[in-house]
């Protein structure tokens, strides 16, 4: 049955290349290196959670398998609904994991950066950044996925003007690629004393953590690096110190910020991470073999060229543009449930 679901996954291979790696690990030196011994664990445990979910999903299957056999030689029927129902959730499991095997580009495993950036409105658009927020902090809570705020921009009316966080799990940048683009919203506005319909617009832009051994050359003079008073929680060192970085790639236009970390190099060394990603990811959009023949190429996501809505007004609706994917129960999807549109992007990708 598992074939018949379309499921197909090289797991002696999967092993094989965990030894390896696991022999590596026994090796008196292996910690001489941290950040690379730390990534090869990482791997060990990326490694070992596929053939998990692998083995695990193989159990569902020959627990219904028996559970069918069993129905069939007593001809107890009663239990259909019971099998109806564990076959549907079998048939889940097995489209999940079979779209989580099509994540096969250079970056899809790595972990996430997203950007989010309010739109024109004041207020109103804050509220619908924050908002969006939320909505992947849940979605990564739901699969075990760590958050961390790098940069966060915030409102005294209220609502966030753009905040950046990084999003810690195997395969994260795989699925949330998917969620880049602009994001519309239309609903009665809680600000509007007179109960009208508003329509916001906020902008994700998706780009992966890059390996400190991934290289990519940056001339300094091509690079403007401002540091300016961080925002927020901290106390007296964040009032008193200009920790927080922004660093500006001149011939790309392209910005990037970072004042999470408490001192101004640690900062700057994210930033510059952050800046590689989006390089690299700019020069993968463009094919272009040069990053200098990028330059005045690199544009924002224009407002208007939504990739999906969000309707609470006059009806409940939530629907993906690109795939025409869409869910009726909104506040469902608004509290993180965003799987829907991400399998049906990768879907449409790999097919």
């Amino acid at each position: 049955m598992i074939d018949e679901l379309g499921v197909s996954l090289d797991i002696d291979a999967l092993k094989n290349e965990t030894k390896k790696l696991e022999k590596k690990s026994f090796a008196e030196d292996f910690w001489d290196d941290s950040d690379k011994a730390q990534k090869i664990m990482q791997k060990i445990s990326d490694l070992k959670g596929q053939v998990k979910e692998y083995e695990d999903l193989l159990n569902k299957v020959e627990d219904l398998e028996v559970l069918i056999e069993l129905s069939i030689e007593e001809e107890d029927y009663h239990v259909y609904k019971e099998i109806k129902e564990n076959f549907e959730r079998v048939s889940k499991d097995a489209e999940e994991f079979k779209l989580s095997t099509l994540l096969k580009g250079e970056y899809d495993k790595n972990n996430a950066i997203i950007s989010i950036h309010s739109g024109a409105g004041g207020l109103e658009a804050q509220d619908w950044a924050e908002m969006l927020l939320r909505m992947y902090k849940r979605w990564a809570d739901q699969r075990g996925f760590k958050v961390e705020v790098l940069d966060l921009l915030s409102d005294t009316e209220g609502g966030i003007k753009s905040v950046t966080m990084l999003i810690k799990g195997f395969n994260a940048y795989g699925y949330l690629k998917s969620e880049k683009g602009v994001h519309r919203l239309v609903r009665i506005s809680p600000f509007d004393s007179s109960n009208r319909r508003h329509t916001s617009f906020a902008s994700i832009d998706i780009y992966p953590e890059l390996d400190d051994d991934i290289d990519i050359e940056i001339n300094e003079s091509d690079i403007k690096i401002d540091t300016y008073r961080a925002s927020g929680a901290g106390g007296q060192h964040v009032n008193t110190t200009d920790s927080a970085v922004r660093i500006t790639h001149v011939p790309t236009g392209i910005t990037v910020q970072c004042q999470n970390e408490r001192s101004q190099h640690s900062n700057k060394l994210t930033a510059m991470k952050m800046l590689k990603a989006k390089l690299i990811q700019l020069k993968e959009e463009e094919q272009k073999e040069k990053i200098e023949d990028l330059q005045g190429k690199y544009t924002q996501i224009a407002w208007g060229s939504q990739i999906r809505s969000y309707i609470f007004h006059p009806y409940s609706l939530v629907k993906d543009h690109r795939t025409e994917a869409e869910i009726g129960d909104i506040n469902k999807v608004i509290d993180g449930d965003i799987d829907l549109f991400i399998n049906e992007y990768l879907k449409q990708k790999a097919f």
